[in-house]
């Protein structure tokens, strides 16, 4: 059985901290879906065409990593795509409290799949994507917190 594992997240945009956890995970799964997640509820600020385009951009050397969208809960979609895994990134211990009690809410719903979570390394603790939107939207230089594959429109 291969295993599969889903890296859900909105990647508005993607950042260097989204791509260290996938490219630190790739030696543990065969396959990673790197899973836009589509909230009608949340107000993305890129359209979710360019955030799959850059996010195929970043990996396009990496052929065991596919891009996907996906609408509902994570593990349907999980279950849908057959996959035994949720790979997630902590950079905190609010992001594990957080995280925690969302995985354990997966576990019981689907109690097949398995979440598995990888510490931010120590540089990328900082960056997340709404601070780098802020700082976008402000006019200020975001090259060091997003991948050099990942062209932002102007502002």
């Amino acid at each position: 059985m291969i295993k599969r594992a889903v890296f859900p997240g909105s990647f508005d945009p993607i950042t260097l901290g989204h791509e260290n956890i996938i490219r630190r995970a790739m030696p543990l799964f065969d396959e990673i879906i790197v899973a836009v997640g589509l909230n009608i509820e949340k107000k993305n600020y890129f359209k979710v065409e360019d955030r799959i385009d850059w996010i195929k951009h970043v990996f396009a050397d990496c052929p065991n990593i596919k891009v996907d969208s996906y609408s509902g809960l994570t593990v349907d979609y999980c279950r849908d795509i057959e996959a035994s895994y949720i790979l997630r990134g902590l950079r905190t211990s609010a992001d594990f409290e957080f995280e925690r009690t969302v995985g354990q809410v997966n576990k019981k719903l689907h109690p097949s799949i398995e979440t598995i979570f990888l510490l931010t390394t120590p540089e990328y603790t900082s960056i997340n994507s709404s601070i780098v939107r802020d700082v976008y939207k402000n006019g200020g230089d975001v090259s060091s917190f997003i991948p050099k594959e990942v062209k932002l429109p102007k502002v």
